[in-house]
């Protein structure tokens, strides 16, 4: 145990629910569920929101789906979880060299290797600034625990959530710990739990009661003196900065158990390839490789074999795992499988008989005509007209609306919330599953300003402006109609009465088709401009600003609609807005409060 509060604890809050909500803004606020989202899935985090129904992290998503029916269940985008974590970690080894991550959003940090003071002021005054900076780069929130050992730690983050922070002062370990239960403890799970609890131990306080010698006469020298030891506020861990991984593993979980034989066969390949892209990834080799096979009744058994030496080729493992495999009996229903490989080194030694048997099967492909090509156009047509499967949560990119999320989809269709983190709630829109024009998509930062280039490096399609409110110019630049012409829809002409797509909810009138003008400032859009009016150009769209007296006729164009405390009423084409006097050409006009006019030339309105 340390004399000083010098260990930092990070806990981000929720943090796959936390940063789904920050991208998507019509999530906010709203209980949403990460994980699995098939019959068998589990859950991987659920926001605050979800947890009031009692929804927690590791239950079966049916369950979660019972509890809280109208939450938003997501599929992960692991993309863009490693790619905050980076950014997190980044701001921690600024901190300190001594920095133990223990998942993408948890780590230890040893504040004391990086030359900050020793009191409890000064590492106060660190996790302050460490949540800020978390805040100003990621767009989220991270709870902070600060004392003097890793243990205490961890608790003191834990009790700070959400989006807290909580110090430890040395002295005040055991007030803090004792009364908790004891699964506070590190190592203490479910099994070791029931075992104290049939000898009368629930808490911390009544563990370390029960004395070393009692708990060694439980649960075994190792674990039982380890265990008091911490129950006792006795923690010396170091911070280890590098963790050297045991194994690299992959696994999957089916929908529908897996009784096919020549199924299970192909799955163990493919999760074999699968092992060793993340071993070759790592930089690492093995030469265990080890198979998981869990039955329909949940039981779990696992098979491995020991080769010559350390490899990384994917023929070996494939081999192995399929020798593993075929001492398996699958024929009940399989679950789950999984491929793995231990006994890691940073070197490979090559087995000379697996690469002859695996370079025989190569030549023996290569032998088939490949499927797919000139001599086989039937597959290739198949596989091209084969529908995509558009998973909830997940980017997508439209030709015409730009950014979005897939909200839901089924029956052949695929509806798309289009929205980025930066905008309002987006529209949603609904799509055939193999529209040319929808594509999957790249997360986008959380943070506008993590774009390289600012804003230019996101452009956002013409159809996306009109469906979200945003930013409009300024008084000094509705003023000016010289202004050069934007890129956005013009009206529909003559011939073609129907708006199009990009269409403005706040200048609809009743019973009236939307218009197709995005929306400037808090004012709705009228139409275009038919005549002369002062301060603006034939071309332009007027703008009506909040608490007006009276709006132009029917003359304005289509879409025409009051807005917000307008009437309707006579008079030419002109925009108003608050200002000194009447507005000429207005009937009955009164100057309102709210923003003044604005003129936008718009493309495809003729300007003589």
């Amino acid at each position: 145990m340390r004399s000083a509060p010098t260990i930092l604890h990070l806990d981000m809050d929720a943090f796959y629910a936390s940063a789904e909500q920050a991208a998507k803004p019509s999530l906010r606020g709203k209980p949403v569920v990460v994980g699995g989202i098939g019959p068998r899935g589990v859950v991987a985090t659920a926001s605050y929101e979800a947890r009031v129904f009692g929804v927690r992290s590791a239950m079966a998503t049916a369950q979660a789906r019972r509890l809280c029916p109208n939450a938003a269940y997501l599929t992960p985008r692991f993309s863009l979880y490693r790619d905050i974590s980076e950014v997190v970690m980044g701001l921690l080894r600024a901190l300190s060299p001594l920095v133990e991550p223990l998942s993408l959003d948890e780590a230890f940090v040893d504040l004391e290797a990086g030359g900050v003071e020793a009191t409890p002021e000064a590492v106060r005054a660190v996790g302050e600034r460490l949540r800020r900076d978390i805040r100003a780069a990621t767009g989220l929130s991270g709870s902070v625990g600060l004392a003097a050992s890793k243990m205490l730690a961890k608790i003191a983050s834990e009790e700070a959530k959400p989006d807290g922070l909580l110090l430890i002062r040395p002295g005040t370990e055991l007030e803090l710990l004792w009364p908790m239960s004891v699964r506070v403890i590190p190592g203490v799970g479910p099994a070791t739990a029931e075992t104290l609890r049939r000898a009368g131990i629930t808490t911390v306080a009544e563990t370390a009661e029960a004395g070393e010698a009692e708990l060694v006469r439980l649960l075994g020298k190792a674990h039982g003196s380890g265990l008091y030891a911490l129950a006792t506020g006795h923690d010396d861990r170091p911070v280890v900065a590098e963790r050297d991984a045991k194994s690299v593993s992959v696994e999957d979980t089916f929908e529908e158990d897996l009784t096919d034989r020549t199924r299970v066969q192909l799955e163990i390949a493919r999760l074999a390839d699968r092992c060793v892209q993340r071993l070759r990834a790592a930089g690492r080799s093995g030469r265990t490789v080890v198979i998981k096979v869990r039955s329909y009744d949940f039981s779990t058994l696992t098979r491995s074999e020991t080769l010559r030496g350390p490899t990384d080729d994917p023929g070996v493992v494939r081999e192995a795992a399929a020798r593993l495999i075929d001492g398996v009996d699958t024929t009940t229903g399989v679950r789950l499988l999984g491929v793995g490989v231990s006994g890691l080194a940073d070197y490979t030694q090559e087995d000379l008989f697996a690469q002859a048997a695996s370079a025989a099967s190569a030549a023996a492909e290569a032998a088939e005509p490949v499927r797919g090509s000139a001599d086989d156009p039937g597959e290739s047509a198949g596989a091209a007209e084969r529908p995509r499967r558009w998973l909830p949560g997940l980017d997508v990119h439209h030709a015409e609306y730009g950014a979005g999320w897939v909200q839901g989809s089924g029956v052949g269709r695929v509806t798309v919330r289009f929205e980025t983190p930066w905008s309002e709630p987006g529209r949603v829109r609904t799509f055939a599953v193999d529209d040319p024009e929808l594509e999957p998509g790249e997360p986008l930062p959380l943070v506008r300003g993590a774009l390289p280039g600012g804003d230019a490096a996101c452009p956002v399609p013409p159809a996306a402006q009109a469906m979200a409110p945003g930013p409009g110019p300024g008084p000094s630049e509705s003023a000016a109609p010289s202004a050069a012409p934007e890129d956005v829809p013009g009206p529909p002409g003559p011939a073609s009465p129907k708006p199009g797509p990009a269409t403005n909810a706040a200048a609809a009138g009743p019973g009236a088709e939307p218009g197709p003008w995005p929306a400037l400032d808090s004012g709705a859009v009228l139409g275009p401009v038919a005549g002369p009016v002062p301060g603006g150009a034939p071309g332009s769209v007027a703008v009506l600003g909040s608490g007006l007296g009276s709006v132009p006729g029917p003359e304005s164009g289509p879409g025409l609609g009051p807005g917000p405390g307008a009437e309707l009423g006579p008079g030419p084409a002109v925009g108003l807005g608050a200002g000194p006097g009447p507005v000429p050409g207005a009937s009955g006009s009164a100057p309102g409060p709210g923003p003044a006019v604005g003129f936008r030339p718009v493309p495809g309105i003729s300007r003589r």
